[in-house]
């Protein structure tokens, strides 16, 4: 457990490493002591910073919504982090891929809420019911952490790796579909390169946005209606690097892309 001196310095740093692009040591080398509530404390200090510059929250994300990962890291429950108004791609943009430290992308579906899910005792049924859509997207993420050497402590403060979420066009109502066995395959410049199904996440991602629900309330936080809740990937995380294009495909749900390119040369802005 840190101090709350500690926690504050371990967040300065992290917004640094994010402004600069310049990645840090993992937070557990720096403080050893830091643990998953330090973590979501340290995640909450840079939301709030940018909250306070006019963003807004989007949405929210799970990670570590597989069994596979949750064992990697030792843990028995997925993590999240928040969605901002301002990491809301547009498909068709290009995202200038060296704006960021070491980006990847991930396959998942997204749930839009029509109106705000309940907290403690959310269920899927809850979940579905709230849903007023099913999207197709593709979520960056990225690590300001050095060649992603994290843990689950690192992860967390660093806003559960989050950089940013791609829609595509495509609407289906719950409904239409079964949101726990959607197939889906990932192309890069038109080359297969990663398939998976909604299954991987939790055997049901509509279970990964329940536990998210029940979850934040502990915060005093719900999942409002207009929110955008990503539940996790059904692929592996893929590197990406300017020049190079992706399209993800979901049965019965359509397609999302995205193209990467090198910036201007102009660094953003710092705040």
């Amino acid at each position: 457990m840190l101090e709350p001196e500690q926690r504050a310095e371990a967040a300065a740093a992290l917004w640094t490493a994010q402004q600069d692009r310049s990645p840090l040591e993992p937070l557990t080398a720096t403080w050893p002591g830091v643990d998953a509530d330090d973590a979501y404390e340290i995640q909450l200090i840079n939301i709030r910073r940018q909250l306070a510059q006019g963003r807004t929250v989007h949405g929210h994300k799970v990670g570590l919504s597989s069994k596979v990962m949750q064992q990697m890291m030792g843990v028995d429950e997925p993590d999240y982090g928040h969605l901002l108004s301002d990491m809301v791609l547009p498909e068709g943009a290009p995202v200038e891929a060296d704006r960021y430290c070491c980006p990847r992308i991930e396959v998942e579906i997204g749930y839009v809420l029509g109106r705000s899910l309940p907290g403690e005792g959310c269920t899927t049924e809850d979940v579905l019911a709230a849903t007023e859509y099913i999207v197709p997207s593709l979520e960056l993420i990225d690590s300001r952490i050095k060649d992603w050497r994290i843990g689950l402590a690192d992860t967390i403060a660093d806003n559960a790796s989050s950089a940013g979420v791609i829609i595509g066009s495509a609407r289906v109502r719950p409904g239409g579909l079964s949101p726990a066995d959607i197939d889906a395959v990932l192309y890069r410049d038109g080359a297969e390169i990663a398939r998976g199904n909604t299954s991987a996440v939790l055997g049901d991602p509509t279970e990964a946005v329940a536990w998210l629900a029940r979850k934040v309330a502990s915060f005093g936080v719900r999942l409002e209606a207009g929110h955008v809740i990503l539940p996790g990937s059904c692929t592996k995380a893929v590197d990406v690097r300017p020049g190079e294009t992706y399209r993800a495909e979901f049965a019965g749900l359509g397609s999302v892309s995205v193209g990467f390119v090198h910036s201007t040369g102009q660094r953003p802005v710092k705040n």
